[in-house]
């Protein structure tokens, strides 16, 4: 007889975004001739940048040339990615992230997934709440959460993020191995100001932890005083571990590339004291695990860096961010509050008192054919919210807010 994990019957339903594809699908089918405008899931719409596409294009004939032809990529990556990278994002900042600390892989959610088989299956794990689906539940798949008990995991510290704390979690009451942290926030838009991320890695050093930051979302920020990366704090080297993508960044969704930086600095321990270096571990894992990311798509990836390339990807962010300031003031016309929409191109709304946030979901797709995201997919305290997305056409967000100007509060 074979047994399963059962750690997966831990999960709770459908995955939040397949569900909400399941249920707009279902009305799809009931109402053929209705247009749907989906600002649910947080796909990007513009077109990879003409620099990116020349270097794509390029690729492509160096394969079909003896020459040049590549086979298996480095499992860490090519150097002129990882060299490039570390100038850019790191350097030009004045922070030291070596090339040999940046990992080159196809997603941000896959390493923010799989960077937990690193870690003791006891690791406590602290969590903000409302967060990204993954990080929870692929710590239940491992058997890590524990046991789903009055809408959380036994096992998991949550850290609330709530309109009371201007959805800036405050620090754990109790010691926890592990943290994922997420600024600027998604689901709620929030970045932290450099005071606020440094008591976080402040705690860290004191208490033996290390971070998992996720800054997919970092090339959207643009007021100042606002961290683009954790290592810009003094000590992050020793304490954490950063996640980044080109996803929403320079719109590679379906291309598919993103970076992760582990310090070489960044140590654990096993249970007999004995230090292991996480950067090695991370290597010995992608190595066994991972047979890295295509040539033709690095190549592509190393354009967004040069000059041209981050001229062109700065028009495309500027294009979301004004995306979310037209959805944000037209949410602010018809009554209701919200957060975000400033240096992420997320729209957290508060939804109207006796509605929950999947009865949202559900009247806006009924009555006005917009499709968003019900803030309680993304933890208990995301109840009474719901997240809407400036990855759209100009056109279908103008549509979206003139459809919504028609709701009554």
């Amino acid at each position: 007889m074979v047994y399963i994990n059962e750690n997966f019957t831990k999960l709770q339903g459908s995955y939040l975004f397949a569900e909400v594809s399941k249920r707009v699908k279902e009305y799809q089918q009931k109402n053929p001739s209705k247009k749907i405008i989906r600002l649910g899931i947080g796909d990007v719409t513009e077109p990879l940048p003409p620099s990116v596409i020349k270097g794509l294009e390029k690729a492509v004939y160096e394969m079909g040339e003896k020459e040049t032809f590549q086979g298996y990529p480095p499992y860490e990556g090519y150097d002129f990615l990882r060299n490039i990278v570390a100038k850019v994002d790191f350097e030009s900042r004045g922070v030291q992230i070596s090339p040999e600390e940046i990992f080159i892989s196809t997603g941000a959610k896959e390493d923010t997934a799989n960077i937990q088989e690193l870690f003791s299956i006891n690791s406590r794990l602290a969590i903000p709440d409302p967060v990204y689906p993954v990080y929870v539940d692929s710590n239940v798949m491992a058997g890590r959460a524990g046991d789903f008990k009055d809408g959380r995991y036994d096992r998991v510290v949550y850290l609330p993020c709530t309109i009371d704390n201007n959805f800036s979690p405050a620090l754990p009451g109790e010691k926890v191995d592990l943290i994922y942290l997420c600024f600027p926030n998604n689901p709620t838009g929030k970045a932290l100001r450099r005071e606020e991320l440094k008591k976080w890695v402040d705690y860290a050093r004191e208490n033996g932890a290390i971070i998992l930051f996720d800054a997919a979302y970092e090339a959207y920020i643009r007021e100042e005083d606002i961290p683009h990366s954790i290592f810009e704090i003094e000590g992050a080297r020793e304490v954490a571990i950063e996640f980044r993508s080109l996803s929403k960044t320079a719109g590679f969704t379906g291309t598919r590339c993103s970076y992760t930086i582990i310090p070489k600095s960044l140590v654990a321990f096993d249970k007999r004291g004995n230090k292991y270096g996480l950067n090695s571990l991370w290597l010995r894992r992608q190595s066994t695990k991972f047979n890295g990311v295509a040539y033709i798509i690095q190549k592509g990836a190393y354009q967004v860096f040069t000059e041209a390339g981050r001229r062109e990807i700065k028009k495309i962010i500027d294009y979301y961010l004004e995306n979310a300031k037209i959805i944000g003031n037209g949410i602010k016309s018809i009554g209701l509050s919200y957060s975000g929409g400033i240096n992420s191109p997320y729209v957290w709304v508060k939804i109207p008192e006796g509605l929950t946030s999947w009865q949202f979901f559900d009247e806006l797709l009924e009555k006005y054919q917009v499709v968003g995201t019900p803030g309680a997919g993304f933890g208990k305290c995301g109840e009474g919210y719901f997240r809407l997305t400036g990855f759209g056409k100009r056109e279908d967000i103008l549509e979206a807010v003139e459809r919504l100007s028609k709701f009554k509060v």
